[in-house]
């Protein structure tokens, strides 16, 4: 019988696992971004519909996001048993929880077709106004509607990816994500733009190119996890819902969800009360938006890797690795943060350019790299701190960090100021401060919220193998 202490998850330091495994997920979440960043590109460079086009993603880009929360909240759910599983050599449940992952990223892909059919022209209309162009409208219905009948994509690979992560097979995950991100950018400027004998189709080609790379994304996870997470048992039977399964992994994926939504709603909030000021508001925000996804994926996928070094840790009754996995993820998370606030600060006018932004919406995109950036260690904070709640069974204490950053806290302040703005268009900036204001708020509950549970859930441990003293 192997002991444990031939799993890296036991033995290796927990400063270089979380290096060893944050790297790779890292670059994944980065590329993701990248992607997303290239498709407004090359969706706004289009000849004279480039402004309608920028703002037609602009208001598709909350239901994506809630798309992407749905599934990613599973997975981590999933991520987290699973690897609980594995630290008590329970592969026989981490099998039965990989095979209703699945089955939950099948009823997923039935609900957004039905989105897809029948849900996305009304959400599209929500939020807009009189001064959005017809073509702007038909564009976010095309759009949408591809990327939601084609969701099988993304709900795969969200399963496939965080099944990966959890056994510490983190590298397979970011190939699988690369190849879908390279087809999706190769096929991107050949299927807008017409190229290669392709057809031009515009804003209809990038969300085709969206889902193709989705799907080369999902079937490469898939195939990785069943050649090489043999830690894992895989068998059809496991496809069947097992009631108890499926409560656990929403007792920790649900709030997961719920982060994840909130991310989504609060950018449909602001798209609703932005377009109120102006269009050039909404779209300089949709794609700043885009900028800021590039800065915090990188907290999202360090903090994917610190939740299973911590759950595995928890596992096996681990204080030590508990605590190193805390310390060392925020000290990382914060190292990581300033840097894209650096690179947030001196490339504003470079990414209006890019985005072929000018006049009002290059002025106002430009502000809010300015401004926004500035909450971005906070925000990074937050993120590292529901990875951890979440490795320790703190469901409701991520749950209440979502809640405060990116509803309570935030909505009141933009309502506030976007009144203050319409009445005078030189104060508009003030709209960005709101998010400064919410990060760094949430990040002072979010450390009293740590010390709570770190004194009920890891202070009594006893430790039931002594790590090796941690490396940086």
């Amino acid at each position: 019988m192997k002991s444990q202490t031939e799993n890296k998850m036991a033995v290796m330091p927990v400063p270089k696992l979380l290096r060893n495994m944050g790297t790779p997920m890292i670059l994944s979440m980065v590329l993701q971004a990248v992607y997303n960043i290239v498709d407004s590109a090359f969706v706004s460079n289009m000849k004279e519909t480039g402004a309608d086009a920028a703002n037609a993603l602009t208001l598709v880009f909350p239901a994506q996001m809630l798309m992407v929360a749905f599934g990613i909240g599973t997975g981590v759910g999933m991520n987290a048993l699973v690897s609980k599983c594995l630290g008590r050599k329970d592969s026989e449940k981490a099998g039965k929880t990989a095979g209703n992952a699945f089955f939950l990223a099948g009823v997923m892909f039935v609900l957004f077709v039905l989105f897809g059919i029948f849900g996305v022209r009304p959400y599209v209309l929500s939020q807009a106004s009189a001064e959005t162009s017809a073509l702007t409208l038909e564009m976010s219905v095309s759009y949408l509607r591809i990327c939601c009948i084609c969701s099988f994509g993304i709900v795969l690979f969200s399963i496939a990816e965080k099944l990966l992560q959890a056994v510490g097979n983190s590298l397979y995950s970011t190939i699988a994500q690369i190849a879908g991100a390279v087809v999706n950018m190769i096929l991107d400027p050949i299927m807008i733009y017409g190229l290669l004998g392709c057809p031009e189709l515009g804003v209809k080609g990038a969300a085709t190119a969206t889902v193709i790379g989705q799907i080369v994304s999902a079937g490469l996870g898939i195939f990785f996890h069943f050649q090489m997470n043999k830690q894992i048992k895989n068998s059809v039977l496991y496809l069947k819902p097992d009631l108890q399964i499926i409560r656990e992994i929403y007792q920790i994926g649900l709030p997961a969800i719920i982060a994840q939504a909130l991310m989504s709603f609060m950018t449909y909030g602001l798209n609703i009360i932005l377009v109120k000021i102006s269009v050039p508001m909404q779209t300089a925000y949709g794609m700043y938006y885009k900028i800021q996804q590039f800065v915090l994926f990188m907290a999202f996928g360090l903090r994917d890797a610190i939740t299973p070094v911590i759950a595995f840790s928890h596992g096996a009754g681990n204080k030590n690795r508990i605590r190193d996995g805390v310390k060392f993820g925020l000290l990382y998370t914060g190292i990581l943060m300033l840097a894209g606030t650096f690179m947030a600060e001196l490339s504003a006018g470079a990414f209006a350019h890019l985005f072929s932004m000018d006049g009002e919406t290059a002025e106002l995109f430009i502000s809010a790299m300015h401004l926004i950036s500035l909450s971005f260690l906070f925000a990074g904070i937050n993120i590292a701190l529901q990875g951890i709640y979440q490795a320790l069974d703190g469901g409701i204490e991520s749950l209440v960090i979502s809640l405060l950053r990116q509803l309570v806290i935030i909505f009141p302040f933009i309502l506030l100021f976007a009144h203050i703005a319409k009445q005078n268009s030189g104060r508009t900036w003030l709209v960005w401060t709101a998010f400064l204001i919410a990060e760094f708020s949430t990040a002072i509950v979010g450390m009293f919220l740590l010390k709570r549970i770190y004194k009920n859930k890891v202070a009594n441990l006893d430790n039931h193998i002594l790590p090796e003293p941690a490396q940086i």
